[in-house]
Order: structure tokens, then C-alpha cells, then sequence
């Protein structure tokens, strides 16, 4: 495929302005968003995407899942689409850019592609994915998991939220609940623009990541069992308690992601302590430990030391220790054109740039299983995300679409 002309720019106060128009929907309380998957704030915006998609002339389709696929048609009625997006989702108290701006950078390089009356051999479908966050239904990227045949349809049915609502009554609830069947359309490729929830691109002063590989996975749900007492009446020696164990494992997850480091991270983030009251000796901790790398015998490794020093540590405090995998995937290693493409176009429109590791899952991870696809990624303000405060400058959202636009064009073939 011949590569577009370098002066081929998207327009940049159009797409912030479809962001900052988005962003209305599902305000949250300190100026990002609360834009939960599958709530009325979710439908709202879905509408909205709707009605942009249809103004540009793009045609709309969604699965049962709820995945919404806007297409733009390509000369060539039996060449495979080339679908770009992201998710509309938020977390409770997200930002404005996670995930949407891929979405309506999908958007903004069709209608600058109908301003020039630029004509592709393949079509272009923009995608929204339900659910990426998986904040408040568990796992994330659910419906793009579905879509690549990770999970089954009827399991992600019954997810329920913290509420007990059921996602497939919720998803019915909306009116999205779409007569497509998960996963049946193939693809030419798939490319996802996304800020890099990191700091790097903006500490190392570069426009754009070139995404070549994502991080690997692994949840490990840990409970510690120990003797709930009386924290004034129980002897020093004769307490059993859990918390010690929490806090000694916190410890040895540090020390077995920085033996790993600079390629592996690990953190507790959840933590439920029973019965949580200040005059009682926890009975019972039941944590998650969340390892990453790109690297998979990394991060397996990482998983083995867990398992065989966890155990010991609790058994010198005299508590049990019980672990399983409750969400994982394995590293991703992009496709070798795709990122080619997206490098290329960085170079051809003079945009600073460095190859990256995504330390976050996004769909695109669970879509190279079964499409080429890689991703771009534009820098956000001191790496800040999933937060309120997460900000990115219009400079940076409009060079990341500039590079998925040609990379884009330049996978779907422009035709003279």
C-alpha cells in the first residue's frame, strides 16, 4: 500500500471538541468522568457517538455484547475492514481521555477523510468495546475478551455488579443488546490510539509511543486465615494474626517485582480485612496481588516465588495462606506491519516518538489474538490516569490521531 501525503493532518480543535462534548456525559464529581459501563450515562454516550457516527455517513452495527461498530465503506466490497477504536467506558472516577479518545480519534480521521473525499479499498470500521474497565463489572476488557474467544458469552452474562445486577440484564436494560454474534466479523487489521497512563512519553519529551509489545497479567486473589481476639486481652504470643501475614507479603511482592525490575511491577491494590474492627485482631485477609511484565517467563517466575515463599511466611506466623489466579493474560507482542505502520507515519509527519511497553491491558490485547493490530500512544500530564485529574494537551491528542490516521489509510489503501 502506497503511503498517504505527509501534509494529511486530522482536524485537532474538532477532535478536542467531540472530546470536551463527550465529557458532558457522566461528569464526575471533580472534573473527569463517571461513565460506567452499562449505566444510563453509558447509553447516553453511546447516542451521542451514535449521531456523530451517522452525520459522517458511517453505518451502524452492534453484537450482543454491546459493541458498537460504526463502518465506513471501502471501494473494494470483499476486502476485510480495518477497525480502529477504543472504549467509552470510565472508571468511577476517571478521566476525560481513557479510552475515549481512541474512540473519537476513530471518528475524527473518518470525517477528515470525507472532507478530502479520500477513498480506501478496505472499509473502515470504528469501534467502541463495552466494558474495558471492568471496573464495575469484573474482568476488564470483557466484551473484546468475548469477541476473541477468551471468555464465553453466557459468563460474561452473569458478571454481576456490586449490586448484584446481572451484566446481561443491565446491557438489555440500556438498549444496547445488539443481534450480532460475537466475534463473527473478521478483520484486516485493528489499530487503538490511547494516552499511555504512564509517565515516559512526557518525562523523555516524545509525541508518540509506538506500542510493540503489552504486559502480561496476573491477579492472585490471596487469603490469609488466622484467629479473630481481643486486641487488649490476647497475649502477644498466643495472637494469630492475619494482618501480620497481609503485611509480610506486601513486603515479599516489593521484593520479587524489583528483583524483576525494570521489566516486571507488582503491587497489593484490594484489600478486605475481617472483621475489620479496631479493638479485634484480624481473623481473616483476603487481598489481590497484581504482577505484570512483558516478558512471560517473567512473570510466571514472579508467580512460582509467590507461591512457594507466601505459604512459609505464613506458617512462621502460625495462619494459613490459600491463592489462586482469578484474571490473567499473557504478554502481547504486536503485529510486526501494523507497528511498522504506525512508526512510519510517526516519521513521515515529523512527530518525536520511541517504542513502548503498554503497562495497562486494553482491548487491542485481547484483539491480537485473532487480527494483526497494534496501538499509538500520546503522553499524559506526569503519567496521571484513572483519576479526575488526568489531562493531556490538545497538541498531543491531535499528534497521536495524525499518526493513527495514516497508519490507518496506509493499512486500507488509499485509492487514487
Amino acid at each position: 500500500m502506497s503511503a498517504p501525503a505527509a501534509n494529511l493532518r486530522i482536524n485537532a480543535d474538532r477532535l478536542w471538541e467531540s472530546l470536551m462534548d463527550m465529557a458532558k456525559i457522566g461528569p464526575g464529581i471533580a472534573g473527569g468522568n463517571n461513565r460506567q459501563t452499562l449505566t444510563d450515562e453509558d447509553g447516553e454516550g453511546r447516542h451521542l457517538f451514535r449521531k456523530w457516527c451517522e452525520d459522517a455517513g458511517l453505518t451502524m452495527g452492534v453484537d450482543t455484547m454491546g459493541n458498537m461498530f460504526m463502518t465506513r465503506p471501502g471501494t473494494d466490497p470483499d476486502a476485510l475492514p480495518v477497525y480502529v477504536g477504543s472504549h467509552l467506558d470510565t472508571q468511577p472516577t476517571g478521566g476525560k481521555y481513557d479510552g475515549v479518545l481512541g474512540v473519537l480519534a476513530g471518528l475524527e480521521l473518518v470525517r477528515t477523510l470525507n472532507d478530502l473525499d479520500i477513498k480506501t479499498k478496505h472499509p473502515i470500521v470504528v469501534v467502541n468495546w463495552t466494558n474495558e474497565e471492568g471496573t464495575r463489572f469484573a474482568p476488564a476488557m470483557l466484551a473484546s475478551g468475548v469477541f476473541a474467544g477468551i471468555h464465553t458469552q453466557d459468563w460474561a452474562y452473569d458478571k454481576v455488579d456490586a449490586k448484584g445486577k446481572r451484566f446481561g440484564d443491565e446491557l438489555v436494560r440500556i438498549g444496547w443488546k445488539g443481534d450480532e454474534e460475537v466475534g463473527a466479523r473478521k478483520m484486516h487489521a485493528l489499530f487503538e490510539l490511547h494516552i499511555e497512563q504512564g509517565p515516559i512519553l512526557e518525562a523523555e519529551g516524545k509525541d508518540i509511543g509506538v506500542v510493540t509489545h503489552g504486559q502480561g497479567l496476573r491477579w492472585i486473589q490471596c487469603t490469609v486465615t488466622g484467629k479473630e481476639s481481643h486486641t487488649g486481652s490476647t497475649p502477644m504470643p498466643m495472637r494469630k494474626n492475619a494482618g501480620r501475614g497481609l503485611a509480610q507479603i506486601t513486603e515479599l511482592v516489593h521484593e520479587i517485582a524489583m528483583a524483576n525490575a525494570p521489566n516486571a511491577v507488582g503491587a497489593i491494590g484490594h484489600i478486605d480485612v475481617y472483621p475489620n474492627s479496631r479493638n479485634i485482631i484480624p481473623g481473616q485477609v483476603v487481598f489481590t496481588i497484581d504482577f505484570r511484565s512483558h516478558e512471560l517467563d517473567t512473570l510466571n517466575g514472579m508467580v512460582d516465588r509467590l507461591m512457594a515463599e507466601a505459604p512459609k511466611l505464613c506458617d512462621a506466623l502460625g495462619v494459613s495462606f490459600e491463592a489462586e489466579i482469578v484474571g490473567q493474560f499473557d504478554p502481547p507482542e504486536f503485529d510486526h506491519g501494523c507497528v511498522k505502520a504506525i512508526r512510519d507515519a510517526a516519521e513521515r509527519l515529523g512527530y518525536s516518538h520511541m517504542d513502548i511497553i503498554s503497562g495497562a491491558g486494553h482491548d487491542a490485547c485481547w484483539i491480537n489474538r485473532v487480527a494483526p493490530t497494534a496501538m499509538v500512544m500520546c503522553p499524559c500530564v506526569d503519567g496521571l490516569s484513572h483519576n479526575e485529574a488526568e489531562e493531556i494537551t490538545r497538541e498531543w491528542a491531535g499528534a497521536g490521531c495524525d499518526v493513527l490516521m495514516h497508519a490507518v489509510v496506509e493499512t486500507a489503501g488509499v485509492v487514487e
